[in-house]
């Protein structure tokens, strides 16, 4: 059974941090491109961040500087650091999983939500 499941979501301050967790089971974990995407109410879905098996990463232009991604193989798991962040960083946000090679093979958890607010 594939599982990839978020975790690390709330309600924080304008300014403040969150940092963000996936765990993935079933899967072989190093063979899958893993990434942050998020989606606001009427909005379309867009991407965050990803991060190579090797562990190089790649930000959209909205979050460099601020948000952080890494992976640790050893224990299937993503992490997104985020930080300064603003009311508009307000968002579902969902992990994936992309196999490199096979492009059928795509996960995605179910989301965490993340509400920046005073």
């Amino acid at each position: 059974q594939v599982q990839v499941v978020e975790s690390g979501g709330g309600l924080v301050q304008p300014g403040g941090s969150l940092r963000l967790s996936c765990a993935a089971s079933g899967i072989i974990f190093k063979n899958y491109l893993m990434g942050w995407y998020r989606q606001a109410p009427g909005k379309q879905r867009e991407l965050v961040a990803t991060v190579s098996s090797g562990g190089s990463p790649n930000y959209a232009d909205f979050v460099k500087g601020r948000f952080t991604i890494s992976r640790d193989n050893a224990k299937n798991t993503m992490s997104l650091q985020m930080n300064s962040l603003k009311p508009e960083d307000t968002a579902v946000y969902y992990c994936n999983a992309a196999h490199h090679d096979l492009g059928g093979l795509i996960y995605w958890g179910r989301g965490t939500q993340v509400t920046v607010s005073s």
